[in-house]
């Protein structure tokens, strides 16, 4: 199964969009599933405020374990990720419009009324998923199939 399958999978099986795309490309470049789930379990639905979409910022976590190496404390050890970022940001902006969570779903997610009709709208099964879709294949087209860049 590829990443893009992977991740939509996981989101279908109930893992938040963030989580979905870690998951789906963290084991590549040395991080369980587990381990994935876990540290993005906070940065879904725009980190709980429909700010930058969960879907991008699992991809941006795939590209700080793709483009670092072990020891990244300084910023030019850091440029490739940060020269990944851009680039993604760029062309999700251009196929989905925007990176936020609440421009792309055309409603607040953060607030009771927003979820409420986020999910009688059905968008989390359907625009949620073309997000999740949308990242893992930007993610696959960045990034070689296996191993990383560092």
């Amino acid at each position: 199964m590829n990443g893009v399958s992977k991740a939509v999978e996981l989101f279908r099986g109930g893992c938040a969009c963030s989580q979905a795309v870690l998951a789906a490309y963290g084991p590549r470049y040395g991080l369980s599933e587990s381990q994935a789930l876990r540290v993005a379990a906070g940065f879904a639905a725009g980190m709980r405020m429909s700010e930058t979409c969960g879907a991008v910022t699992g991809a941006f976590m795939v590209f700080g374990l793709a483009k670092c190496g072990p020891d990244c404390k300084v910023a030019e050890d850091r440029q490739a990720a940060y020269d990944a970022v851009v680039a993604f940001s760029k062309a999700f902006r251009e196929r989905q419009g925007s990176l936020t969570c609440r421009e792309l779903l055309g409603c607040d997610v953060s607030t009771p009324e927003g979820a409420q009709a986020a999910r009688e709208a059905g968008l989390f099964s359907t625009k949620c998923v073309d997000f999740v879709r949308c990242a893992a294949e930007l993610v696959e087209e960045m990034l070689p199939a296996e191993g990383a860049d560092k």
